[in-house]
């Protein structure tokens, strides 16, 4: 956490209720986030706010100081990311996992008007600090896609988010250590979300996107 956060904005205490109107939708990767949380804001005309996309605007909003995992990692060549070490280290040493940068999404929803509704996805919203914002406990989901359908997943955009494999110098070992990291980063969602008791769906090859869109439209309790 960086010094100071929030401080232009509100009390950690007031949270809750200054995101009351924000529905989360987190897990692993390749289980479909991002298109559910399309489709709901078209549906309901709310805000997208997606964490993908301001991974590199974060990044700069950092300091060594107060992002070690993450300057460490931009500093390494793309061996090193993604061919070097296991896979384990890749898992605890990923700065997005350990929650590095977490405050600048609270920082950016805070400053968001309070209507319409945003609904915020993607696999930086760790459950353990997703809860305690949760004033409404069922406006979080966490989506855990079996290994076959993220399999499927990746095959049906062309691997796209993991063009960067073809920058190392064995892409076919780079990939397989990539999905080995976030079977056991869903691994990892599953036992955490199940400890905090919250709110779960498992996507696997059978579900369509109208069914797991309906899913979480049940889950929010819209």
């Amino acid at each position: 956490m960086r010094p100071g956060q929030y401080e232009e904005t509100a009390d950690a205490a007031d949270l809750p209720a200054r995101l009351r109107h924000v529905f989360w939708i987190g897990g692993g990767s390749g289980a479909g986030k991002s298109t559910i949380a399309r489709r709901l804001a078209d549906r309901y005309g709310w805000r997208l706010y997606a964490t993908d996309d301001v991974m590199h605007e974060h990044a700069r909003r950092t300091t060594p100081e107060e992002a070690p995992r993450l300057h460490e990692f931009i500093a390494m060549d793309m061996d090193e990311r993604w061919l070097s070490r296991t896979p384990q280290v890749m898992l605890e040493t990923f700065h997005w996992f350990q929650g590095e940068g977490f405050d600048l999404i609270i920082e950016d929803l805070l400053r968001l008007p309070q209507e319409p509704c945003v609904i915020v996805e993607g696999f930086r919203l760790l459950p353990h600090l997703v809860k305690p914002l949760l004033a409404v406990p069922e406006h979080a989901v966490w989506l855990l896609p079996t290994p076959d359908f993220r399999q499927a997943a990746i095959r049906s955009r062309s691997v796209s988010g993991q063009e960067f494999v073809w920058k190392t110098s064995d892409p076919a070992r780079a990939g397989r250590n990539i999905a080995e990291r976030d079977h056991m980063f869903t691994t990892r969602l599953a036992e955490e979300t199940e400890r905090l008791q919250l709110h779960t769906i498992h996507v696997d090859t059978t579900m369509t996107e109208d069914d797991l869109t309906e899913r979480v439209t049940t889950a929010f309790g819209l």
